[in-house]
């Protein structure tokens, strides 16, 4: 017998994030409204677009802070584009689970490399900080993408948030860089920012331990027969 790999469209998609029936229904609203030629692959280049504005935007915040705007508009581009892609393929039944799957989450990870390098780039946070909630969101991907494949699960939230919740708090931690600008802060040279993003990483880590552990217990105990 051969082992079953689960597929992209058998995965048991856990989403339980505080806006996430809000949500729902606004993407629903607007898959019925978007013209025929905008296509899940379009929507995923959109999302690209806004991740480079974001980065661009953090870069160019060394000029001055006012750049800042451009990042804040590309977090809500980069929604609508991750958000929006596989929406609109299940909403239209055009789903390609395994090209979708793969070109999405990839798509996700250079995302977020040019999200948090932006803010690394930024004279708000420093890159060691930045990479560190770089390396937090990537071992909790990891995690999500080994689940889906031996357990057949694919969680998108922890701590009822997901990603768009978090890009709600880069928002606001945004308009705080805007505010607050790029004085001394209170820990030395680590600034305000630096301890958030820091902080975000850390828990994302803890994160990443905790389900790793959760998730091994729970192979070994089905594997063993006592599941």
């Amino acid at each position: 017998m051969t082992n079953q790999r689960p597929t992209a469209n058998k995965l048991d998609r856990i989403q339980q994030n505080w806006l996430a029936a809000s949500e729902r229904r606004l993407l629903n609203w607007l898959c019925g409204r978007m013209p025929a030629w905008v296509t899940p692959d379009v929507l995923t280049s959109i999302g690209m677009v806004g991740a480079g504005m974001i980065f661009a935007g953090y870069v160019a915040s060394n000029i001055g802070s006012a750049w800042l705007l451009l990042a804040i508009l590309g977090y809500v581009v980069q929604w609508f584009g991750d958000s929006m892609d596989g929406s609109l393929a299940r909403f239209r039944h055009v789903e390609r689970p395994a090209y979708g799957y793969f070109i999405d989450h990839s798509c996700d990870g250079l995302a977020t490399l040019l999200i948090l390098a932006g803010i690394g780039l930024s004279p708000f946070v420093t890159m060691d900080v930045a990479m560190i909630a770089l390396a937090g969101y990537l071992l909790l991907s990891i995690h999500a993408y080994l689940s889906a494949r031996v357990i057949g699960e694919f969680k998108l939230s922890y701590l009822s948030a997901g990603p768009t919740e978090l890009r709600l708090m880069l928002i606001g931690m945004t308009i705080m860089m805007m505010v607050l600008g790029t004085g001394p802060g209170l820990f030395g040279r680590w600034s305000g920012f630096d301890i958030f993003v820091g902080a975000v990483g850390a828990i994302l880590i803890v994160l990443f331990v905790v389900q790793t552990l959760a998730t091994g217990n729970r192979l070994a105990q089905k594997e063993d027969g006592r599941f």
